[in-house]
């Protein structure tokens, strides 16, 4: 049975690869699986046919021979569980790649997502200035651990892996930002991810979908 998963059928992002169904198009180019692709609207993600696959209302989500899953995180630690090349040999190194996984999306997201937000809903109200530098130091916090513990390694624990991943997928939300601009070497890391073959393929297929199409508000 062909996998297939849930996207935008149109959103602000404009397809620049930042919708968390990138990270799921990403590993399934990875291990070489093929995959349809079911476009929703903001609308229908409301509907019962959608929040009995997704119960919060969102994307991505992941169907396969009768499995639904959701949660981006999830389904690309089933996809590497399930499909060879996006896990490291070894029971100790996949075990610190899947905390990679959880690091990227519980530690080093939430405060990117913060700014994020209050970029869209609030930057028009009196106290967003000062609540920015809060935020975006709480960024940097972040960013510090992260550079520090990648040094000078091309990836987080030895070969690229799901942790790698979905780390790079979370960083990419900060392009438009000076954020990274200080961390050479993070910089050096996304642009890594960024020209893997597997990751040119899946941000082509989401830039297609928004290609001539009208922004969703």
């Amino acid at each position: 049975m062909t996998i297939t998963i849930t996207a935008f059928e149109s959103s602000p992002d404009r397809g620049r690869g930042q919708a968390r169904d990138m990270r799921v198009r990403w590993a399934l180019e990875e291990v070489g699986q093929p995959y349809d692709v079911r476009l929703v609207s903001f609308e229908q993600m409301k509907a019962e046919s959608h929040i009995a696959r997704q119960p919060f209302g969102q994307i991505p989500t992941y169907e396969e021979d009768g499995l639904v899953l959701f949660e981006s995180g999830a389904i690309v630690l089933h996809i590497a569980d399930h499909y060879a090349g996006l896990w490291p040999d070894g029971i100790n190194v996949r075990a610190r790649a899947t905390a990679w996984v959880f690091a990227a999306q519980t530690t080093v997201e939430p405060p990117i997502l913060e700014r994020e937000t209050a970029e869209f809903l609030e930057r028009n109200q009196s106290w967003h200035e000062k609540r920015l530098p809060m935020m975006e130091q709480r960024i940097e916090h972040r960013l510090d651990q992260l550079s520090d513990r990648l040094g000078n390694a091309d990836w987080l624990d030895g070969a690229f892996s799901a942790g790698d991943l979905v780390m790079v997928g979370v960083l990419r939300r900060l392009n438009g930002t000076p954020l990274l601009t200080g961390y050479p070497n993070l910089l050096a890391y996304v642009a890594r991810g960024e020209a893997r073959p597997a990751f040119k393929r899946a941000f082509a297929a989401q830039l297609a979908v928004f290609e001539g199409r009208p922004t969703e508000i």
